[in-house]
């Protein structure tokens, strides 16, 4: 029951951070997705192939057993690159099922990812949690670029803050 209720939130969080990425690539130009205030900086561009990478990498690779192939610093010096809204929502469509599928005896299995010997269990919460970081990197830059309220949490304008923000 706990498993159910870890893999099904998971799926819940990613998916909705996901949606939340979506829309802030879609507000945003070309020139806006790559750009970069400073060489310290990454381009939301950037951050979308690193998500992608991350979740290949842990989901795909460590948890699903695919062959791993990941090039991580392409993922931080590219500065254009294909339909990143396409490519991060096939990525997330591919990582749902993997986290579903999971058994309660499988989030305690050990796999090897980057050297970390972890249960998958980790290894689901660390791709939820690191895309959810990133997630609100970009939200924040939308914001920055565009000068928005992105309209995420309009529903608490209008409540009495009776209920709990999920």
């Amino acid at each position: 029951m706990v498993d159910r209720i870890f893999l099904d939130y998971s799926v819940q969080k990613l998916t909705q951070a996901a949606g939340r990425v979506d829309e802030c690539l879609a507000r945003l130009t070309q020139e806006q997705i790559w750009a970069k205030g400073s060489a310290n900086e990454n381009a939301v561009g950037n951050l979308v192939l690193h998500l992608c990478g991350n979740i290949h990498q842990w989901l795909f690779s460590g948890v699903g057993g695919e062959p791993f192939s990941r090039d991580r610093d392409a993922e931080f010096t590219a500065g254009s690159g294909g339909n990143l809204r396409e490519r991060l929502s096939q990525t997330v469509a591919r990582a749902v099922p993997i986290i579903e599928r999971q058994t309660e005896a499988d989030l305690q299995r050990r796999i090897l990812v980057q050297q970390y010997e972890i249960a998958v269990l980790e290894a689901i919460y660390h791709v939820v949690e690191h895309f959810a970081g990133h997630a609100g990197q970009i939200i924040f830059a939308t914001k920055m670029m565009t000068g928005s309220d992105l309209g995420f949490y309009k529903h608490l304008k209008y409540s009495a803050h009776t209920e709990r923000t999920p």
